[in-house]
Formats: C-alpha cells, sequence, structure tokens
C-alpha cells in the first residue's frame, strides 16, 4: 500500500498521512497538489511533502480525494525551503505552505479557484470558396472580408482578436457579426495571459565606469571562494548597473536570477530599467498583483519558457525557479524584509541565502547602511566585501546640516513646522527649478488628540494605543487593528472643548508646506496615498516628470528611490526616528536619515540635507555629517557587546496571547521557569511589550538572549519539549504563543 505524507494548509506543526488510492499510484508525485478529507466534512487542498510504504500506528487512515494536477507545482528546492523555514523560525509547516503558494492554487474546498482567461479570435473559413453568393447583396460583408483578408496576409498571421477588427478594419461587430453567422469567419475562445509580456529590450547595459568595473570584477573574486557577498556603496553610486551586468552573466550561462527589493514602491523604477535590457525576460512578482496573476506567474514559472528574471518583494522567495545561479538582495539592511504577520515570522534576506545554497547559487547583498549583523559577517570574514565609494558620474555626496530646534522655539525663531533655514533652502531649490524631498517618519494629521486641560487623549477600544488623527478623512484611526473612530469635540472626563491635536504627521506636514509655497505643486507619499494598485506609480511618475516639486513622506522614500532633480533633502523631526525603545533604533535611525540624504544631488551641483532636531549633540549626527558608517557601526558594536545584542547574541520573543489579562500573566510566568531550568540568565521576561493589548488580546513577552554556539537544532528541541509540557496544563491549552527568532528589536 502507498502512503503520502502530506502539507496542510493550516498552522499544523506535522504533516498527515493519506492512503494513495490504486488509480492514482502512478500519477502522484512529491510536490503534487491533493484534495484531502480533514475533520468531519471539510476538504482542503494539500501538497504532497513524500511517498512511503510505512503505515502509520494507532490511527486511521483515510484516503486522498482526487489529484489536482499533471504535474509538481511545487518543486525539490521549494520544499527543502520550506522546511528550512520551518525549523529555523520554530513555525508550523502548514503556514509556510499558507505563505508560499497564491490563495487561488490552495482553496479550501472541492472547486478550483483559478480561472484561465480567455479572449474570442477570430479566423477565416478555410473551406468556403463562394464568398459573393454567401454575401449577397452586403457590400459591407464583403469588404469586411477582403479588409481581414488583406489583414491576416499584412501581419502574417491566420487569427486575431475580435476586440481588434474595429480599429483595424474600421466596420462594426455588426458586419462581422453577419460574416460569422454565414460561417465565413470562425469565433473562437483562446487563452491569453493576465501579464503584460510584450516587452522589448531597447538598448544593451551601459558600459561601466572604473569604479564599478573594479567593484565587479571584486565581486566575481569574492565569489570563487564565498557563497555570499556584500556590496557596500554609497548612495547614488550605480549598484543597479553592477546588477544588470551580473545578471547578464547568469543568463549568459542559462541560469535564473531573484532580484530582491524590500517594497512594492522600489518595483516601478527598477522595472522599467531592467524591462529596457532584458525585455519580456522579466517577470514581477508581489502582493499588489491580483491573485490570478501571480497563479499565472507561478504557472509559467513551471513552464518551458520561465522568466528568467524575477524582480520582486520577500513572497517572491517561494516562486518556482529551476535553474537559479543568482540572488540579489538590494538595500539588504531593510526591515521590510522581516515578516510579522502572519507566520511564518521569516527573514527574506537570510533566507535568501538558504534558497540560493540549494541550488549552488550565489547570494549578493547591496547597501549603502549594511546591517550591524551583515556588515560583521562580512569583516569577520563569513561573507565577502566589496566597497564603493564614489557616486556615479562623481557627485558629491550631499552636504549635512543641522536645525536646532529646540533652540529655535525657545527665541521664538520657529514658527511653523521648518526651520526658517530649511524654509530659506526650499525656496532657494525651487527658484532654480529644482525639486524638494521632506521626509517626516509617521503618517497622519497628527500621533494623537489631547485635551489641553486635563491632558485625556483618545485611545482605541481594542488596543492600548492612542489614536492617529487623518485630517482628510476625518476619522481616529488605529495603526495596529485597523479600527476607526469619528473625532470628538468635547473632552469626556472634563467635558470642555479643549481637544487639539498634538504632534505633526505627513498628512499635516503636506498642509502646512502646501501655505507655505502655494505656487508648488506639493503631493505626499505615504501609506495613506498609495492604496490602490498604481498609486505608488502615479506619484513617482509625476515626481520625476516634475509635476510635483515638493514631494513629503514616510520612509518609503528613502528605499533606493532615484531623482535626479532633487537637490534638496528636509528630514523634518529626527529626534523620533532615534528615541524609541528598541536596542536598534540609532542603526534603524542613522539608515533612514543617510537613505533619505542619499536621495540629494545632481551632477553639477551638491545635493543639500538639513535635518531637524532638538538635540544636534546627540553623536550619531556626526557620523551622518561625515558619511562615516564605519565609524557608525564600531561604536554600535560596542554597545551591542556590553548589552549581549546581535550579533553577539541570538534572540528569540516568545509572545503569548489571551483575552483573559490573568491567564497570560501566568501562563507566560510559567513557560519562563521552564525554560530558566536549563537556560538561566539567557531567558528575559516575561515582561509587557511596549504595547500590551492589541485587537483585545493582552500581550507577555518572553526574550532568549541565546550565545551563537548553541546548537539550533538542540534549541528548537529544547523550546519544543517545552511547549509540549507548558501545553499539558489544562489552562494553558489555548493560550495563544508564537515565536519570533532574530526579532527585529
Amino acid at each position: 500500500m502507498l502512503f503520502a505524507d502530506v502539507i496542510l494548509p493550516l498552522p499544523l506543526a506535522e504533516s498527515f498521512t493519506y492512503v494513495v488510492p490504486a488509480e492514482m499510484q502512478e500519477k502522484i508525485g512529491t510536490g503534487f497538489r491533493v484534495v484531502v478529507p480533514f475533520g468531519k466534512r471539510k476538504y482542503y487542498t494539500a501538497v504532497v511533502l513524500r511517498l512511503h510504504h510505512k503505515p502509520p500506528k494507532g490511527v486511521e487512515i483515510k484516503e486522498i480525494h482526487s489529484l489536482t494536477d499533471s504535474h509538481p507545482v511545487v518543486n525539490e528546492h521549494q520544499i527543502r525551503l520550506w522546511e528550512w523555514i520551518s525549523f529555523y523560525y520554530l513555525s508550523p509547516l502548514g503556514d509556510v505552505y499558507k505563505a508560499a503558494l497564491p490563495s487561488m492554487m490552495k482553496p479550501q474546498d472541492l472547486e478550483e479557484r483559478y480561472r484561465s482567461r480567455t479572449e474570442t479570435y477570430i479566423r477565416l473559413n478555410t473551406g468556403i470558396h463562394d464568398i459573393d453568393r454567401l454575401t449577397g447583396r452586403s457590400k459591407k460583408q464583403a469588404e469586411l472580408y477582403q479588409a481581414l483578408r488583406q489583414l491576416f496576409l499584412e501581419e502574417g498571421r491566420e487569427s486575431i482578436p475580435k476586440k481588434e477588427i474595429t480599429a483595424k478594419t474600421g466596420y462594426s461587430n455588426t458586419v462581422l457579426k453577419g460574416l460569422t453567422e454565414k460561417n465565413i469567419v470562425i469565433q473562437y475562445p483562446e487563452e491569453v495571459s493576465r501579464i503584460d509580456t510584450h516587452f522589448v529590450s531597447s538598448r544593451k547595459a551601459f558600459n561601466l565606469n572604473d569604479h564599478q568595473q573594479k567593484a565587479l570584477e571584486e565581486i566575481n573574486r569574492s565569489f570563487e571562494e564565498k557563497n555570499v557577498c556584500l556590496l557596500h556603496g554609497v548612495t547614488s553610486s550605480g549598484k543597479t548597473e553592477i546588477y544588470i551586468h551580473l545578471i547578464e552573466e547568469q543568463l549568459n550561462q542559462g541560469k535564473q536570477t531573484l532580484y530582491l527589493v524590500p517594497e512594492i514602491a522600489l518595483t516601478t523604477q527598477l522595472t522599467s530599467r531592467l524591462q529596457a535590457v532584458f525585455g519580456d525576460k522579466l517577470g514581477i512578482y508581489h502582493s499588489k498583483i491580483n491573485d490570478n496573476e501571480r497563479t499565472e506567474i507561478w504557472q509559467k514559472m513551471l513552464s518551458d519558457s520561465p522568466y528568467e528574471i524575477v524582480i520582486g518583494v520577500r513572497s517572491s522567495l517561494f516562486v518556482p525557479f529551476r535553474q537559479l545561479g543568482l540572488v540579489i538582495v538590494d538595500e539588504e539592511h531593510e526591515t521590510s524584509y522581516k515578516q510579522q504577520e502572519p507566520a511564518p515570522r521569516y527573514h527574506a534576506r537570510d533566507t535568501a541565502i538558504v534558497l540560493a545554497q540549494t541550488f549552488g547559487a550565489k547570494t549578493l547583498l547591496g547597501s549603502a547602511t549594511p546591517s550591524i549583523e551583515t556588515y560583521y559577517n562580512a569583516k569577520t570574514g563569513k561573507y565577502g566585501l566589496v566597497t564603493l565609494e564614489k557616486r556615479f558620474e562623481n557627485i558629491e555626496l550631499p552636504r549635512i546640516t543641522l536645525e536646532n530646534t529646540r533652540e529655535l522655539r525657545r527665541t521664538k525663531k520657529m514658527k511653523t513646522l521648518l526651520a526658517p533655514g530649511l524654509i530659506e533652502k526650499i525656496n532657494t531649490a525651487l527658484g532654480s527649478g529644482e525639486q524638494v524631498i521632506l521626509f517626516r517618519n509617521r503618517r497622519g494629521f497628527a500621533p494623537m488628540l489631547e485635551c489641553k486641560l486635563c491632558g485625556w487623549t483618545p485611545k482605541c477600544s481594542h488596543c492600548d494605543v492612542s489614536l492617529t488623527y487623518h485630517k482628510n478623512r476625518g476619522e481616529l484611526k488605529c495603526h495596529y487593528c485597523n479600527k476607526t473612530y469619528k473625532p470628538i469635540g468635547e473632552c469626556p472626563v472634563c467635558h470642555e472643548k479643549s481637544i487639539e491635536p498634538v504632534g505633526m504627521g505627513t498628512e499635516k506636514l503636506e498642509e502646512e508646506v502646501i501655505q507655505l509655497f502655494p505656487s508648488a505643486t506639493v503631493a505626499r507619499m505615504d501609506t495613506d496615498t498609495t492604496q490602490g494598485k498604481y498609486a505608488y506609480e502615479k506619484i513617482i511618475s509625476d515626481f520625476q516628470k516634475n509635476k510635483v516639486q515638493i514631494l513629503v513622506g514616510t520612509q518609503m522614500l528613502s528605499k533606493g528611490l532615484d531623482f535626479e532633480n532633487v537637490s534638496l533633502v528636509g528630514i523634518v523631526s529626527a529626534d523620533g526616528l532615534l528615541n524609541r525603545p528598541d536596542f536598534r533604533s540609532h542603526e534603524r535611525g542613522f539608515q533612514l536619515m543617510l537613505q533619505a540624504a542619499g536621495r540629494a544631488g545632481r551632477k553639477n551641483r551638491q545635493g543639500e540635507v538639513v535635518i531637524q532636531t532638538a538635540d544636534p549633540g546627540q553623536p550619531i549626527y556626526r557620523y551622518l555629517e561625515t558619511n562615516d558608517y564605519e565609524g557608525f557601526y564600531h561604536s554600535q558594536l560596542e554597545e551591542r557587546k556590553l548589552f549581549n545584542y546581535p550579533p553577539y547574541k541570538r534572540l528569540i520573543s516568545i509572545v503569548f496571547k489571551h483575552k483573559d489579562e490573568h491567564k497570560v500573566e501566568s501562563g507566560s510566568a510559567f513557560f519562563a521557569r521552564l525554560l530558566q531550568q536549563s537556560l538561566g540568565e539567557m531567558v528575559l521576561g516575561p515582561n509587557k511589550p511596549f504595547i500590551s493589548r492589541i485587537q483585545q488580546y493582552h500581550l507577555r513577552q518572553i526574550l532568549l538572549k541565546l550565545d551563537n554556539h548553541l546548537s539550533p537544532a538542540k534549541t528548537r528541541q529544547f523550546i519544543k519539549s517545552v511547549e509540549s509540557r507548558f501545553r499539558e496544563k489544562q489552562d494553558f491549552k489555548y493560550l495563544v504563543l508564537y515565536f519570533d527568532v532574530d526579532v527585529m528589536g
């Protein structure tokens, strides 16, 4: 008897075994989808993990209901990656499967959800000869027939989409219908792609300058010895052109390339640059394309003519490559690469390295501000290291100046959100026909509303967090559970009409900038303004075409976007980036500000960056002013070593959730005691997180600071054994807990 271990799209750690029916045994294999019964009346689309002849002991084995595919939809490399993610990130294998496949490919019933797209085509009936008799007195039908013959001859085609007929011949669908009814023309459906693939390359890769060529040669030398290399290149140093040359090398070897970017916004600019060189060899995969399109791309990757290059965000790691030769992780420092909700909570950069290893491929990490861990791995020899210290076309690095907002407000010289010095520089830039970017890493109009008399602030009823005020929408919103509320004019505590916005978000900044610079066109780029499918593209395109002179935005603006006409960048509130309860706050603040600064600079003029801060003596600003990443890195290493943080320790966060605060308190304390029996001082907590209630669930957190020499396998085994003992307690059986391995903050 043949058995199949299958992965179900459910948060279950283990696989489940089913009997393979006799008629299916010659057709099934690893990576095939099957429909299986699970529970009393439910059916799920599962993926076959392995086939074997060992029946499980002591359990009733159900039979596979049906086989979905005629070929595997998941290959061996993907299976190995899924298993690694499940193992390393302490995540159920079912959650990995849910994250990997497009939802259309895993329906939770007996019906296949994906439907191919069809389009009506027409062709001439070659078996009909007496056209004059058939068209009779209809002059238009006869003319259309002759027009179609000529069109097919000129274009060298035997068929044509029906929708093109009117435009190409000038005759209506009514005339065409007449020919169809007389069987002179045959109409039929044909499967067509939802993806626009008609891209033709328009240029070859640009010749590299001396600095770029040297970096390319050093990368290739590094790959001879190491599987991973870090390209540490200053902003606007031309890293993308180096990537293009490396991709060309892979194409010449018949190998595929995965090009990872941290944000969908970046695919807009990069796609046009890559399509200009590689045409229809390039595929795009991210969450803004609909699920039918994702499914279609997946199927193309399984076909005999797959995309040779795929560009996308972290989800593109799961695409079924066949001959992967290179993975590029651009802006590798970005926190967007870390998946948070839902599980699995994997880091795309580290997972990309493992994916490449399954193929024997190479991984190139690129950044002007590498993460501390990546740079440490490069400096200690685990990864190769190549530096690019000159900007493209020798454009100077921007000049960075500080505006002391505390002093300016004390002397009453600063009456708006922008310092007088920054306002003056904006006016100068606009007067020269140049563009300006203003960076504020908080969306909304104001972080919160507050009663000026008693200090009351509106909070979310589901979460322990202040509500953000969105003026344009006329609403208060919780950015944790997305619940919205109507603003109130009267304080419910002191009953006075003294509710006012406190603080500043991008929406408020945009409003003030419009007032200060009425002749300029201002746009805003944040999560609120980029909800639509093409919203990113529209904002970026308008700014590139100089339809917008001032662009206000959040951290989206700092992520590798290139704008030739930007001469000035203003970082409006730098202190908010640095003063977070997070051991990475200085690292993230430094990265964000240096990356934002990198958007400034033109060929003939040095760019300027103005940083507004109430604490100009903060040491981090010295490193920013001199573009001294190396100095900043060493200062961070000292702190990390002193307080036992990565790269010297490995962090695992264990989060507990329950609507009963007492239960989550006692459960997390019990779990911590079990851990401490073996790990001792490596166990910190349980503690209340900064936000201790989300969506009515109370939260507690245990943080493990583990020695790097501890075996991941033994660590996993121990933690899972503790979890099993924990679940034996009836009180804690249904308490929700999850693991966040290599927690970001």
